[in-house]
């Protein structure tokens, strides 16, 4: 049987990029970074929430042929750029001040905080066009 999650996988353009992007501007902290010779320098780039160290995030480059054809990993990154490839969801105590101090930083939002019947959402992207929300729940 299923035991736990343990990694979620995000497609980015650029892995060096992304991973600036998720510890400098989000806070979170690298988990892994191999590359692997024998798999044509595939890497394995992995990136957490501090505190959190059962789950963590791999920033997967769109692979070409073998993997995909590049007819598929065209259609992979333009779903990307739109913004149409999935998100992650995250949780904040204060979505307010947590808003304030990404944007300070040069995150994109798509949206600010904004009252729903499930609590505070804001929504923002990354540098790849992934979108994410951030959700402070109803007390």
């Amino acid at each position: 049987m299923l035991k736990q999650l343990s990694y979620v996988q995000v497609w980015v353009h650029d892995q060096d990029e992304a991973l600036r992007f998720y510890t400098e501007k989000l806070g979170m902290e690298l988990r892994e970074d191999v590359t692997v010779p024998e798999m044509g320098n595939f890497r394995w780039l992995s990136v957490g929430v501090p505190g959190q160290d059962d789950v963590a995030i791999t920033l997967m480059d769109i692979p070409g042929p073998p993997v995909f054809e590049e007819e598929t990993r065209q259609k992979i990154q333009d779903l990307l750029a739109r913004g149409a490839s999935g998100g992650l969801f995250f949780t904040t105590d204060d979505a307010q001040t947590a808003y304030e101090e990404l944007k300070s930083r040069g995150v994109e939002f798509t949206q600010e905080p904004t009252e729903q019947p499930y609590g505070i959402d804001a929504g923002f992207r990354d540098p790849s066009g992934n979108h994410f929300r951030m959700t402070q729940s109803r007390s």
